[in-house]
């Protein structure tokens, strides 16, 4: 993912309070099981202005995608699947003011030519917060899964079903996330 060129054919941005009644459309549209109102979501993006971008080309929103941002303690919870991800306590999300240990993608939707955006919010993802925090996602959607896979995911073990990650090149043979694992047994992880 970070290898993605930007391009200037999609137009990304943080979102901003107008966008959110069409972005919580396209996701409830577009993703099974997504429950956000856009009250929801406002407040999300109020806590963290930097967790969703939207997508647009030639003035048209597209789509986008929103992130959770997690602390140290957000990562563990994630990995021991100790984390209720529709609903995320703010314990485990990063201040605005704090670095980031993971980043999770709560939602993605964007169709067609809009996927060549995601280079843009990957250059956003190098600034200093987020620059140490692997990527991590469970599709919804074999389309989601076929995406994660062409961007650099993969499945790791864990206790949150179905979790892939994207490691960030910098951090690949660091073993946080095995230290982190480890605290429980593989026996019971679920792939």
């Amino acid at each position: 993912m970070d290898s993605l060129s930007p391009t200037s054919s999609i137009t990304v941005h943080l979102a901003t309070v107008p966008q959110l009644t069409d972005l919580v459309a396209i996701a409830h549209r577009e993703i099974p099981g997504v429950s956000i109102s856009e009250a929801g979501l406002a407040q999300f993006l109020h806590r963290d202005p930097e967790a969703i971008f939207a997508f647009e080309r030639a003035g048209k929103l597209l789509g986008g995608i929103a992130f959770l941002h997690l602390n140290g303690r957000g990562l563990e919870a994630l990995l021991l699947g100790g984390i209720d991800l529709k609903f995320p306590s703010h314990e485990f999300l990063a201040r605005h003011d704090e670095d980031v240990s993971a980043i999770y993608v709560w939602a993605l939707v964007c169709h067609g030519r809009a996927v060549a955006g995601l280079a843009n919010v990957a250059r956003h993802l190098r600034k200093p917060r987020f620059i140490s925090a692997d990527h991590f996602a469970q599709p919804s959607t074999t389309a989601g899964r076929d995406l994660l896979i062409a961007i650099g995911f993969e499945p790791i073990s864990s206790f949150q079903p179905d979790l892939w990650r994207y490691q960030r090149p910098w951090n690949r043979g660091s073993s946080d996330v095995r230290a982190i694992t480890s605290a429980r047994s593989f026996g019971d992880a679920r792939h």
